[in-house]
Formats: structure tokens, sequence, C-alpha cells
């Protein structure tokens, strides 16, 4: 099954409701994954970071003004991966350590973060290489917890449940995971966007 709900309508009252949504689905995923190939993955935002990307939702969609609510419920969310009770996979793409969040300063403040990070025991953090082969069509972002596969559009959220599609997203994150890099190697891919931002 499919389901799509309009942004217009999530965000009737701005972003902290929909954030508090998502505390609530990270506390109940034990073990979730997420593909992100052109920006930061929302659980390993700074709050610089995030407080950009909620600032440009919030304008774009034209809804109630609530950004440091938002941004606050988003820091908050990140507790799961400190908490020694979830564990997460997600890569990449090397676009997401470019993607220009707010400029030179909050993004090396953002790559610093990831490497901080990037050994916590309740994550594997995969970087795509931007040359990288793998083995399925580009792919948008998603999401993956145990029974349900979410995608952020421009104008909706869209929700998939059939067993058959998340097989097939399950085949797909694979194939991404197969091709990112990881430990050594990612840190490695981490540490150049951060010269790049240093010296932009």
């Amino acid at each position: 099954m499919t389901s799509s709900v309009p942004w217009q309508q999530r965000l009737s009252t701005g972003t902290e409701a929909i954030q508090d949504e998502v505390i609530g689905w990270y506390q109940q995923t034990r073990h979730g994954k997420a593909f992100v190939p052109d920006m930061i993955w929302g659980t390993l935002q700074t709050e610089a970071y995030a407080a950009l990307i909620l600032r440009r939702v919030v304008d774009f969609m034209e809804v109630p003004d609530d950004v440091p609510a938002g941004v606050a419920k988003r820091m908050e969310r990140q507790q799961v991966l400190y908490d020694g009770e979830h564990r997460y996979e997600v890569v990449l793409g090397e676009q997401a350590l470019y993607t220009n969040v707010g400029g030179s300063r909050v993004m090396r403040e953002q790559m610093e973060r990831l490497l901080r990070d990037i050994d916590l025991p309740s994550l594997e953090l995969g970087i795509l290489p931007a040359t990288a082969e793998f083995g399925v069509v580009p792919l948008p972002r998603f999401n993956m917890r145990e029974n349900r596969v979410d995608y952020e559009l421009v104008s909706c959220a869209v929700g998939i449940t059939d067993a058959d599609e998340l097989a097939l997203h399950q085949k797909a994150f694979d194939a991404v995971s197969s091709a990112a890099c990881y430990g050594d190697s990612a840190k490695g891919l981490i540490n150049k966007a951060l010269a790049f931002w240093s010296n932009a």
C-alpha cells in the first residue's frame, strides 16, 4: 500500500508537530536505514544546518513560522544515536558533503559533526562516492523502518508498506551500501570536504 499526504496539510501548524511525530517513529524503530544522496540526514544535522533547512521549508511551503521549536525537536530526535537501544545504517551521497547549506562555516561544522559521530556504535555511516558504480538506477532519498519506507517529495510525503515494494527498497539499499565507502575511506571523503569548506 502507498499513501501520500500533502506537505501543506502536514505542516499546517508549522514544523514542530511533524518533528515530534518523527521522534516517535525513531523511538519505535530499533533498526532504521536511510539513503540520502544530496544532503545530510536529519538525525546527523547540526543545529545551524537544521535551522537553515527548516527555514527553507517554512518559506517555500508558506506555513506557520516555528523554526526554533522545529529545530529543538530535530535535536531531541538525535538522542536515539546515544541511548544504546537503536541502530541506523545510513548512506550519504558524496554530493551531500558539498550541497551548500549556509556557507562555509555551517558546512565546516557539519563535516566536523560527521567525523565526530561516524564511530558511534549505533551508526553505520557510508559515503557513496560521486564516481561509484552501483547496480540500480539513480535513487531519490528514502528512509526505511521495519515495515515502511518514507519519501519526501516536493509536494507531499509518501509512505510505502507493501511487502514486495519494501523488498525492492531493501535490494536498492543493499546496492548503494555495497558501493559506499565506510570507516577510514568514508572519513577520507569527509575530511576532503572539510578541507574544501575550510578554504572556501
